[in-house]
């Protein structure tokens, strides 16, 4: 499984990788970056914090269960100097400090945020509850703040009180997302981020959906969101989707304008399994590099390694290992998925860009090394962003590095706080008189970005909101691109921007130079830098496509009987024909599924190689269970399914899914017991009355595993392409058709064709 299906992997390849300096050069990592640290890290989120290093926190987990420890810690963390090499850096709590309100839960899926100052780390508790803890430095002391979703608020929101992310708007207000199998929802927050307030408003549901993540980018909120469930081992069909809204409140809509409240499958694929080692890519959280590149932060299974023994004395069994996994994230028209589309990377890739071209953080508290243009610079410490400077005095004042940029294209931030006066970043600067500036301007209550040549200037002002905190410490990053400027003030970089401004500035402006800060007052500033901005990618990774047909493995069904080159499994099913063109055939109440193998399967061999099967069908099921589609068909206990099913809302009152279901059947041989038979589903597109399925078989001959991809379409022309299912090879595959669970509706095939791929 080490190859993606088909020829994905070389055009992944042949995709454009931003570099920051010479290709050859360029430093690289493998998944999981969390290896040789941790066993496993589910659910991760990350910060950049005040002292320039990143830190991720983890869900409840046996994260040293190789080491001997046969237990679990209590919300890990782990602290990297460049988003690859990690180091064990606590818990959030030990079972000594862990509050009595949990009642003994165990904590999942941590968000962590900046503030007002300090760091907010949310959880959920298994038994369905969020709390909040509060820390003056990412790895504590910790002080919890109890439940902070009140009950009023959960009764409007019918879904797992689990999985939350806070998100801040524009505006400055907080939003809390949250939900779990299978409906999310969203509520404002107080003024301090403490408590969620209000009424729930739901705004996406769909079978097991949950891990909802909120990032604003370009005018749209973009809900990044997880289904089919997260952890059973190699059998996980976890995938990260996103859907996008002009409001923190949606509707949220995915890339065919499906919304998701809809009962209905999705598409807009972020991420999924690709056919290499990870299966069950899920529950992203978000960074952003110091050359501007975003990356997806998630988990992943090992299908070499994907499941724990019992834990504790067997207190804790069924637990899949899921590591922290990091890939670039690109933006390809208007819509975020991982490397272009070719998915989870497996082998060495170009790592993140983690240390600036010129500035620093201060770290030793000293300004060696930085050139002062006026005076009242000073170096002090504390114990959050340890080393810092500091501006008091008269007049305006820079702080800039000796070393200049290599290119006028560049990436520069800083933390910036201002008890008065104003604190500010500096870019293409060459001096007081030559220079681009945006500043924290605290007697305008404003960001105010200035371009400064010679005796001109040309100012541009955007008010932040009211309540802005000057005295808090604030990141602003201003991004030059040609003669763009971008500049965006956040809390901690998370996809949120208080504010954002854009403007074009003179030619003459657009140059390399220093970077820094300047002040005028009282003013602070911390982790200066710049580093040459990323070079986005912008095409897909292009989609393979069925080659020519094979007559003889295809049907359109022009008859008047089943031909003679299918064969039945428990057959003629019941109702079965062939009339103008379409095989028409009743649901049955029969199964296929596990230990239970009742229902009739339509069969004929499969052609040798590599080969998609394509079916067209209507099917409007009615009723929950109700399935119709085609199979990749070994026996009863092994095979691949790509079906229109209707399916349960959890929570629903009786509303019924039309769900793109991508099953596979094997066994799972790695849990303690074995288990014999498997079954567990991904999800694909929307799905709709008339829908075109597709099967894709490949055979990974270095590893002799069989790799199937589904794909749906609702017009025959665009696709949602899934993940990919695999199984060690044994007995060839052949093509099936099924209708089956409960009787009542009615597939019509129009025709199965098979193709060369």
């Amino acid at each position: 499984m080490r190859t993606l299906l088909g020829i994905s992997v070389l055009l992944a390849s042949l995709v454009a990788v931003p570099s920051p300096a010479s290709a050859q050069a360029a430093p690289t990592y493998s998944n999981p970056v969390s290896a040789g640290v941790v066993d496993t890290f589910p659910d991760p989120t990350m910060i950049r914090a005040r002292d320039g290093l990143w830190y991720a926190y983890g869900t409840q987990n046996p994260v040293f269960n190789s080491k001997g420890e046969d237990g679990e810690r209590i919300l890990p963390i782990l602290r990297s100097k460049d988003l690859v090499t990690w180091e064990y850096a606590g818990e959030v709590f030990t079972p000594e400090t862990k509050p009595a309100w949990h009642n003994g839960a165990r904590l999942w899926a941590p968000d962590i945020r900046y503030v007002g100052g300090e760091y907010h780390l949310s959880y959920s508790l298994a038994s369905g509850d969020l709390g909040l803890a509060t820390a003056p430095t990412p790895t504590g002391p910790w002080t919890d703040h109890g439940d902070i979703l009140p009950a009023a608020t959960q009764s409007s929101c019918p879904t797992g009180h689990i999985d939350q992310a806070q998100f801040t708007d524009v505006d400055g207000a907080h939003y809390m997302y949250w939900g779990s199998y299978d409906t999310i929802c969203v509520a404002r927050m107080n003024a301090e981020a403490t408590l969620v307030e209000g009424t729930a408003k739901q705004i996406a549901r769909g079978r097991r959906m949950e891990g909802g993540y909120v990032v604003r980018r370009d005018g749209f909120y973009y809900l990044f969101y997880s289904d089919a469930g997260c952890c059973s081992g190699s059998f996980s069909g976890y995938q990260i989707k996103a859907g996008r809204s002009t409001s923190p409140f949606g509707p949220f809509t995915d890339d065919e304008g499906v919304d998701l409240m809809e009962l209905t499958g999705k598409g807009a694929i972020v991420v999924g399994a690709n056919g290499n080692r990870w299966a069950g890519p899920g529950h992203s959280g978000f960074q952003t590099d110091l050359s501007g590149q975003d990356w997806l932060v998630y988990h992943g299974i090992s299908t070499d390694d994907p499941d724990f023994p019992p834990i504790g004395g067997g207190r804790l069994a069924g637990l899949s290992k899921r590591p922290l996994l990091i890939d670039r994230l690109d933006w390809i028209d208007g819509w975020p998925v991982v490397r272009a589309g070719a998915g989870p990377s497996e082998g060495a890739q170009p790592a993140p860009v983690a240390s600036y071209e010129v500035g620093g953080a201060f770290g030793e508290g000293t300004l060696a090394g930085w050139r002062a243009e006026g005076g009242g610079w000073s170096a002090k410490t504390d114990q959050d962003a340890h080393g810092y400077a500091s501006h008091a005095g008269p007049g305006t004042a820079y702080l800039a590095t000796t070393g200049r940029t290599r290119s006028a294209d560049v990436r520069a931030q800083a933390d910036l706080r201002a008890s008065s006066g104003a604190a500010g970043l500096t870019l293409a600067h060459v001096n007081g008189n030559n220079h681009v500036v945006a500043w924290l301007d605290k007697d305008r209550g404003a960001l105010v970005t200035d371009v400064v040549i010679g005796r001109s200037r040309g100012e541009q002002v955007t008010a932040l909101p009211a309540g802005f905190d000057f005295g808090a410490w604030h990141n602003v990053v201003a991004e030059l691109r040609g003669t763009e400027l971008t500049v965006q003030v956040s809390d901690d970089q998370l996809g949120d921007a208080i504010v954002e401004q854009r403007r074009t500035i003179p030619r003459a402006a657009a140059r390399s130079g220093s970077v820094g800060a300047v002040a005028r007052g009282l003013a602070d500033a911390d982790n200066v830098g710049a580093a040459r901005l990323y070079t986005p990618v912008t095409r897909r990774v292009p989609a393979p496509k069925p080659g020519r047909l094979l007559p003889e493995y295809s049907d359109e069904f022009d008859g008047t009987a089943v031909g003679p080159s299918w064969q039945w499994v428990r057959g003629p099913a019941a109702g079965v024909k062939v009339a103008d063109g379409v095989l028409s055939w009743p649901t049955q109440n029969a199964e296929l599924y596990q230990a239970t193998n009742t229902a009739s399967v339509l069969l004929r061999d499969a052609p040798e190689g590599d080969y998609t099967v394509e079916a067209k069908l209507r099917f409007a099921p009615a009723q929950a269970s109700q399935q119709a589609g085609i199979l990749l068909y070994e026996n009863d206990d092994r095979y691949f399914k790509m079906a229109h099913s209707a399916l349960p809302l959890e929570r629903g009152n009786g509303a019924v899914l039309q769900m793109s279901e991508f099953g596979k059947e094997g066994e799972r041989p790695t849990t303690t017991p074995p288990i014999a038979v498997a079954n567990q589903p991904m999800f694909g597109g929307p799905a709709a009355e008339t829908m075109w399925l597709r099967l894709s078989y490949h055979h990974d001959a270095a590893n002799d595993e069989t790799e199937v991809r589904a794909a749906t379409s609702r017009d025959g022309e665009r696709w949602v392409r899934n993940g990919v299912w695999t199984l060690p090879a044994k007995d060839k595959l052949r093509i099936a058709l099924v209708s089956m669970n409960r009787a009542g509706a009615v597939a019509e095939f129009d025709y199965v064709r098979t193709y060369r791929d």
